[in-house]
């Protein structure tokens, strides 16, 4: 899988850009702040309708623009499909494939396969449970698009079930017995349900992922850092005990019925939450408040590992997405975000041993000399001028020094 070509229109910091890309190493050369990663922002973008840095879509957009475009072509064993999406400031966002309009924007996810490694994913082993659930959720749905539709189901019930207990708390608390707090109290069941069936569903979909992916990031722990302690993986679940503890161990092949024993175990757990949760007024059971455990040896990676151990455990994590991804039968595109700069010769090595494999792999760099030679190949100057429409960034390509064709009206 690789792109053929990209477009933008109205993206971050570019007002249009276009390009040609080819399978193998492209580099994207320029000064921090000038535009580079938002190149690798937008197709990320594409590929899994969301941001790596942002968690919503008003920053994508140019600023003084009412949308954003972000299009390409995308060529997956010989087959060429054109993608794109429309970025929209206030209302729903749009997406055509092959020029025909899509019903649902998540109808592109999975189209492009893409792996990115940023200097943002130290906070996967530093950062809040919420990361590493993001990293597990978007790695699912990449590689079942239909996952997408169920998390979305899911994070309409939480928010539902939430406003609900929220009115129910509110209404013990004043002592009241109001008709919407009793009304609350009245419908939570229905939404028990509702919640216990798509969190199961989506829970037993990341223990399974967790099965797969865990030897892969287990493997490249070692390979990176192979006088380390052992990486190890394990999924903590707010169900508690009521859930078998052989669920959160990654060696456990998962079963045909593991959903329904899931299902069944999450309304007991409700149930057995629901003073508390009444009291609070928050869904304290599901997957939202889950966390992949990163272990290294017997104790937890984050608070105890090292510097150079937590970029190995983030490193590792990406290395591990991208062997499964291949394992599946199609490459990815591997995206690599101004990190080479931050890793040391082994990680850097281990980086490129796998990037050099890799049917298309696009960097982003500060300098040329931050890009290992092994992975030389075609080369973009980016840069920002100011204009009368304000900052923007240019895309040239470096064996010519010329400014690169803007996109026409429609993006292309």
């Amino acid at each position: 899988m690789y792109v053929r070509t990209f477009a933008l229109r109205d993206f971050r910091s570019w007002e249009t850009a276009s390009a040609d890309l080819t399978p193998g190493p492209t580099v994207f050369v320029g000064p921090n702040g000038h535009g580079k990663t938002n190149i690798i922002e937008a197709l990320g973008y594409l590929s899994g309708l969301s941001s790596h840095r942002v968690s919503s879509d008003s920053p994508l957009l140019r600023a003084g623009a009412s949308r954003a475009f972000v299009g390409a072509v995308v060529v997956n064993d010989g087959r060429e499909l054109g993608i794109d999406i429309e970025i929209n400031e206030g209302k729903a966002n749009r997406a055509r494939i092959n020029q025909s309009p899509a019903r649902r924007p998540r109808e592109i996810v999975g189209i492009l396969r893409t792996v990115l490694f940023a200097p943002e994913d130290l906070a996967l082993v530093r950062g809040d449970p919420g990361d590493r659930r993001r990293f597990l959720d978007e790695l699912l749905t990449t590689r079942f698009p239909r996952l997408g539709g169920v998390r979305a189901d899911y994070d309409k019930v939480l928010r539902q079930r939430s406003a609900l207990l929220k009115t129910a708390g509110g209404s013990l608390r004043r002592g009241t017995r109001s008709s919407d707090g009793a009304s609350a109290l009245a419908t939570l069941d229905v939404w028990d349900g509702h919640l216990a069936a798509h969190g199961s569903e989506l829970l037993a979909a990341r223990i399974a992922l967790l099965h797969d992916l865990a030897p892969h990031v287990v493997e490249s722990y070692r390979s990176i850092a192979p006088e380390s302690r052992p990486a190890v993986l394990r999924y903590r679940s707010s169900l508690g005990d009521v859930l078998p503890a052989e669920f959160a161990d990654p060696s456990r092949k998962p079963e045909h019925d593991d959903r329904e024993l899931i299902e069944a175990a999450f309304r007991r757990r409700l149930s057995e939450m629901r003073a508390k949760e009444i009291d609070r007024g928050v869904c304290l059971v599901g997957p939202h408040r889950d966390d992949l455990e990163l272990i290294l040896g017997d104790q937890p990676a984050k608070g105890y590992a090292s510097h150079g151990e937590s970029w190995s455990f983030a490193l590792s994590l990406r290395l591990g997405a991208f062997a499964l991804l291949r394992s599946d039968g199609t490459d990815p595109v591997l995206m690599l975000d101004d990190v080479f700069a931050e890793l040391d010769r082994r990680r850097r090595a281990a980086l490129v041993s796998v990037a050099a494999t890799a049917e298309q792999v696009l960097i982003t760099a500060a300098v040329p000399e931050d890009v290992p030679s092994e992975l030389a190949g075609a080369r973009f100057v980016v840069h920002a001028e100011e204009t009368e429409r304000g900052r923007i960034s240019v895309l040239s390509a470096a064996a010519r020094g010329e400014s690169l064709g803007e996109v026409s009206d429609d993006g292309r």
